[in-house]
């Protein structure tokens, strides 16, 4: 059992920014991944961005040089830097952890968290 709890999320003028935060807990042995997600509108893809256990990140390209998200920390958190906000950002902002929860097995499942939401107005 793995839990996700995002914060962060709120009302902000265009070109403003906010950061939200991600923390995963509970039965979690070793994560290879976490990330944003964000239900699909218009010309928005769901995947906003990733990264790895080893620090590797990737963007959708619609958030590419206005998002940044951190590295994993030591208490499973990442965080995701939002710049340059603009209306289409508007959207429930959902964290997801890819992990195992044994020491026995490889196998990897994703956690999904209730999602924060971020508003961002003209």
């Amino acid at each position: 059992q793995v839990q996700l709890v995002e914060s962060g999320g709120g009302l902000v003028q265009a070109g403003g920014s906010l950061t939200l935060s991600c923390a995963a807990s509970g039965s979690i042995f070793l994560i290879s991944a976490m990330g944003w997600h964000r239900p699909a509108a218009g010309q928005q893809q769901g995947w906003i961005t990733t990264v790895t256990d080893a620090g590797t990140t990737t963007y959708a390209n619609s958030v590419k040089g206005r998002f940044t998200i951190s590295t994993i920390t030591t208490n499973n958190t990442v965080y995701l830097q939002m710049n340059k906000l603009k209306p289409d950002d508007t959207a429930v902002y959902i964290c997801w952890v890819q992990a195992s929860t044994t020491a026995s097995t490889q196998t990897f499942r994703t956690w999904w968290g209730q999602g924060t939401q971020v508003t961002v107005a003209s």
